[in-house]
């Protein structure tokens, strides 16, 4: 089904106008304009359906009230050690042209769905992290604050050869609009791992409950490189992620760790997904999330091991807990299998929590409601135990006690 979504305040010249206010080089410019002409005949993102219930509708969302490119406002905070470039997207585009030129679109298609081809051709902010041959970094840090009601940003990360990298990058809002309709926040990410290069990138989501939030994030190993995802997912009214890597180098491997917490009447609508397409390749696949009021969640894992992807090791877990009769959760993980040399496993889980802990922790005097956050606190160190990254770590214990009280 084509999205066929027609927009009033988008058009050539809307395009040509954020390009020019950039001051980009024709070749983005051009990429931007086929990203919009291609809008007409792309789909949705896909979601899960179950028996008479499709889980997320991102059909309904009305575009041309959320989307007001022209009018984006940000805080950006972008900082990085010396030895490593972390420039706004508008400068490295000048300043590194063949870097950004190779890379950009290179591992997420600017046309590979409606969303995607939204986002190359409005976005209007973004971060470019490179990181030369040899170089080990930590403690790159992008906070993105959205003070409008859209805002469209792209992040690039090309590593060299045995290099590192720790990034942490956050979504906010700040200032209120006048939106009966919301407000719309798109991220994509982009990560090229060079030969023997580490790369963990955490992010952390916490946008207010007035946000619609599509993210797309993947990246592509070389030979005997490894990258690290940490996805944290706490705001917004509906969220769509998704958090892939494809394995393209041999003896490569990636971590896909999440966690998301829901209460009122938030959507989490949350894909992890994994491609081995190289020899001597290892996944691991985490995700824990809670619910609570009359949230919802779905949940896809994908291990998908390519016929050439000999001695693959990947695995998968997935679990979600409910903290009221209200809140809905589902789980699809999935197997796809096309090299018999391989060791691959998945599951997942979704239930309350259990009365006898609870009954255990009360009949030894905690108050119900310490014991019940104790548990779900404990939910969540699995979890926590992964992220490297010290402050994503700090706010999201910080953040998921402060809903917990």
């Amino acid at each position: 089904m084509s999205a066929g979504i027609q927009h009033a305040n988008i058009s050539e010249e809307t395009v040509r106008e954020i390009s020019e206010s950039l001051d980009e080089p024709e070749w983005l410019l051009e990429t931007r304009l086929e990203a919009l002409d291609s809008l007409e005949g792309l789909d949705l993102p896909s979601v899960i359906q179950t028996p008479g219930r499709r889980w997320t509708n991102l059909e309904d969302l009305d575009f041309d009230a959320l989307v007001d490119p022209l009018n984006a406002a940000e805080e950006k905070d972008q900082v990085g050690p010396e030895e490593v470039e972390v420039l706004p997207f508008a400068e490295a585009a000048r300043e590194h042209e063949d870097l950004v030129r190779e890379n950009f679109g290179s591992i997420i298609d600017p046309q590979e769905n409606y969303l995607t081809a939204l986002s190359t051709a409005l976005f209007t902010t973004g971060t470019v992290i490179y990181v030369p041959k040899n170089v080990d970094a930590e403690d790159v840090t992008i906070r993105t604050t959205m003070n409008s009601r859209s805002l469209f940003n792209y992040t690039l990360v090309v590593t060299e050869q045995s290099s590192s990298v720790t990034i942490l990058e956050r979504q906010s809002t700040g200032s209120e609009v006048d939106s009966d309709e919301g407000r719309y926040y798109s991220g994509i990410v982009e990560i090229a791992a060079g030969e023997n290069s580490h790369v963990q990138y955490g992010s952390l989501q916490d946008l207010d409950e007035e946000t619609y939030n599509y993210t797309l994030k993947h990246g592509l190993t070389d030979q005997y490189s490894t990258i690290s995802w940490i996805e944290g997912n706490l705001g917004s009214r509906l969220t769509k992620s998704g958090v892939e890597t494809t394995l393209a180098g041999e003896g490569s491997e990636t971590k896909i760790v999440g966690a998301f917490f829901g209460h009122d009447d938030q959507h989490f609508d949350i894909n992890s997904r994994v491609w081995h397409r190289a020899e001597h390749t290892t996944a691991d696949l985490v995700t824990r999330g809670v619910l609570d009021d009359r949230s919802r969640s779905v949940y896809e894992g994908v291990q998908d091991v390519g016929s050439m992807a000999w001695n693959t090791s990947s695995y998968q877990r997935e679990n979600t807990l409910m903290l009221s009769d209200e809140s809905e959760a589902d789980a699809s993980p999935k197997l796809i299998i096309n090299n018999h040399d391989t060791e691959a496993s998945h599951s997942a889980t979704v239930g309350q929590i259990d009365k006898e802990d609870l009954f255990y922790m009360t009949s030894r005097g905690v108050n119900p409601q310490a014991a019940k956050n104790m548990l779900v606190e404990g939910f969540f160190v699995p979890v926590l135990d992964e992220v490297e990254v010290e402050e994503l770590r700090e706010d999201l214990e910080g953040r998921i006690k402060e809903r917990l009280r």
